[in-house]
């Protein structure tokens, strides 16, 4: 554990404002392990800063010479080399859980997420990642914009149908993972911490089990996720 751990994490015009919901499973990962990290404010136009990870987004995670990429690896690597810190998947089943928790977070969560908040995004931005941002976006959505933020109440509904399974457990037991948040937790709780600080928009309503939950976990490791600089705060 003596190798310095370096974290390349999103960054808005602010270099306090850390928006990325993937970066965030990243930094509760560490926090839950108890790894000191040193965080590095990264833009969507500095893909040299991070190219001997072998690819052009973040999280990336330095240790020694070791240059790491994608969350969920990152994840196992913080778990197998770290084994004396509290685990992040309980057990061999776990993981394998947690993986699938991981993957619906990324391809289901994150496009009903993205499409209440994007449109907020360009706002926060350093001015050098503003076309690249909104470009590759609209490319991506095949629309404006304008025109997503004209959508925002029926996503916003769409998102809430998309919630019903994790509201549903959340009714019986108190975080994802069961007890004690763990990574299922981590992952996707980042998609609520990615809209808390770069939109104005709430997700969920105030007496939503998920709503209490997001509580939860912005109490959880110290307030980390809670102390984190907010677009409207910034």
């Amino acid at each position: 554990m003596s190798d310095t751990i370096r974290l390349f994490d999103l960054a808005g015009a602010d270099d306090a404002v850390r928006f990325s919901p993937n970066c965030w499973r990243t930094r509760m990962a560490l926090a839950h392990k108890g790894l000191p990290v040193e965080t590095v404010a990264w833009r969507f136009t500095e893909k040299d800063a991070i190219a001997p990870s072998g690819q052009g987004k973040v999280p990336v995670l330095v240790v020694g010479d070791l240059w790491l990429h994608e969350s969920w690896d990152i994840a196992e690597y913080l778990e197998d080399h770290y084994p004396q810190t509290p685990s992040l998947f309980g057990c061999a089943q776990g993981r394998a859980t947690a993986r699938f928790v991981n993957q619906w977070a990324s391809e289901v969560l994150h496009a009903a997420v993205a499409r209440v908040v994007v449109p907020d995004i360009p706002a926060a931005l350093h001015a050098k990642d503003r076309d690249y941002f909104r470009t590759t976006r609209e490319a991506a959505f095949g629309r404006s914009f304008e025109s997503l933020a004209a959508e925002r109440e029926p996503a916003r509904e769409d998102l809430r149908r998309t919630l019903a399974p994790l509201r549903s457990v959340l009714l019986k037991q108190p975080y994802v993972a069961g007890a004690a948040p763990a990574y299922a937790d981590h992952a996707v709780f980042g998609a609520f911490q990615w809209a808390r600080v770069i939109s104005p928009h709430a997700l969920t309503a105030a007496d939503d089990p998920v709503t209490a939950w997001v509580e939860r976990m912005l109490d959880a490791y110290g307030g980390l996720a809670r102390s984190a600089r907010c677009v409207a705060a910034a």
